[in-house]
């Protein structure tokens, strides 16, 4: 695939990020003349110049690989070998942020939600659903089962769910697991329940887990890599889970010491 391949791509991504060819121009500090050429191949672009699109338009690194072979020019972000020194220091940081989470449930999720790692919390709270490593969460609750029927507030947990895949599978541009996870939620819940979440009842929505007569409710924040120069560490999130309440921060501090 030559520049012309580049220039399709180019446009592509320019309309999906909704930018003129004068935005991106002056984002990325040339004229919208260069644009408009480099979008219908009369002009061919530098390594840097593809980068500096790339960057400008938030394109994912491995979709900048290939905006890279599309130039006709090598790739940048090949996956690289996690047993390499940046490699152990950079998933040495991720099994640092989960293990010491504990007594609170942390998990490090890929791409797809598939569960990458899981401190000793989250592997009590997950275990009992039928969820493990290498396990897709976003499927766990798609499918009828235990992690769905264990949630109090599957609706509210639903409505939210749609809007984060859909805002993920956007910045992927377009992705079919993701893609396919919010047209199955449409399906379930229906695009009234989930296109709009309920007036908003407090600071965040907690997820609320049915343990036995209880229930344990939690939030989450998400940490992510915003310097990584590996795709798998670019896609990966780490789910910080905390207790929404004092009865919830007991029932996790006492299963931590029984």
């Amino acid at each position: 695939m030559g520049p012309s391949g580049f220039g399709a791509l180019l446009r592509e991504w320019r309309t999906r990020r909704r930018a003129s060819q004068l935005d991106l121009a002056l984002g990325a500090g040339v004229s919208a003349r260069h644009v408009s050429f480099l979008e219908t191949g009369r002009a061919r672009p530098s390594r840097a110049m593809v980068l500096r699109l790339a960057a400008e338009l938030d394109v994912p690194l491995a979709a900048r690989d290939g905006w890279l072979l599309a130039a006709g020019l090598a790739p940048a972000y090949a996956p690289r070998d996690p047993d390499e020194a940046e490699g152990r220091m950079a998933w040495g940081a991720v099994t640092w942020m989960v293990d010491r989470h504990d007594p609170y449930p942390a998990l490090a999720l890929d791409r797809r939600w598939r569960v990458m790692r899981a401190n000793a919390a989250a592997g009590r709270l997950l275990g009992g659903v039928g969820v493990g490593d290498g396990d897709s969460l976003l499927e766990a609750f798609l499918a009828p089962g235990p992690l769905r029927d264990a949630i109090a507030n599957a609706g509210e947990v639903a409505a939210h769910l749609r809007a984060r895949l859909a805002a993920e599978d956007r910045h992927y541009g377009g992705d079919p697991v993701l893609g396919g996870a919010v047209a199955r939620l449409d399906a379930m819940w229906g695009s009234s329940d989930a296109h709009g979440a309920a007036e908003p009842a407090g600071a965040f929505l907690p997820v609320r887990y049915r343990v036995g007569s209880a229930e344990l409710s939690l939030f989450s924040t998400v940490a992510q890599f915003q310097t990584a120069q590996d795709i798998a560490l670019s896609e990966l999130r780490v789910e910080l889970m905390f207790p929404a309440d004092d009865a919830s921060r007991a029932m996790l501090l006492a299963a931590t010491a029984a």
